[in-house]
């Protein structure tokens, strides 16, 4: 699933049947193809001013956030998209992914909310797939890794039976989705590699 693709296929629908205007069109546009980010997010901004809860506009701009590396931004439009359109499977995937990315931040290591975001990134992946079904391999291994880092981050502080418990079972939950990668692309070394990557980290758990 391209989701770029379908961002500028949005923006072109969008600007044919909603009067957007051709200024922020054609610069939003422009910006987008030539991966200028931090242009198209001024022009969707401007754009979400006008039109405040568009569907549309707010797909885009969260996109663009997430490409720009704003992702507490990024967060919170594809929110406001969820609270709009609920079944849009991308807002879910690229929420996941941000959120993914803050929880991966080192300089989130000593912040409290780090856990949380893991356990809503996983949660966000689950839904995208629950929505879209079980054929896009995107899904299965961006959860997948969630769940690996997160098993990670609970392992440096696993000490009792049970902790460490908790944390073979995410990664059994990260080589499951793996798995199911590899069922749809068998030829994946970079998920042969994660799923030995895996089962090694559980080794050092028992």
């Amino acid at each position: 699933m391209n989701y770029f693709k379908q961002a500028i296929l949005g923006l072109i629908i969008f600007s044919s049947t909603n009067g957007f205007a051709q200024n922020n069109y054609e610069k939003s546009m422009q910006a987008m193809i030539k991966g200028d980010y931090k242009t198209a997010v001024t022009q969707l901004e401007k754009a979400d001013t006008k039109t405040p809860d568009n569907a549309k506009i707010l797909q885009m701009l969260g996109y663009s956030y997430f490409q720009n590396a704003q992702y507490e931004k990024c967060i919170e439009t594809y929110s406001r998209l969820i609270n709009i359109k609920p079944s849009e499977v991308s807002a879910y995937y690229y929420r996941g992914k941000a959120r993914l990315n803050i929880a991966n931040d080192p300089r989130e290591s000593l912040n409290t909310m780090r856990e949380n975001f893991y356990t809503a990134a996983i949660k966000d992946f689950t839904k995208a797939i629950e929505i879209n079904g079980d054929e896009d391999t995107q899904m299965f291994q961006n959860r997948a890794l969630a769940y690996k880092d997160y098993a990670i981050f609970r392992s440096y502080k696993a000490k009792k039976k049970d902790e460490k418990a908790a944390c073979v079972a995410l990664f059994n939950s990260s080589i499951a989705d793996f798995q199911k990668v590899l069922t749809m692309q068998p030829l994946r070394k970079d998920i042969i590699d994660w799923v030995a990557y895996d089962k090694a980290q559980i080794a050092t758990l028992k």
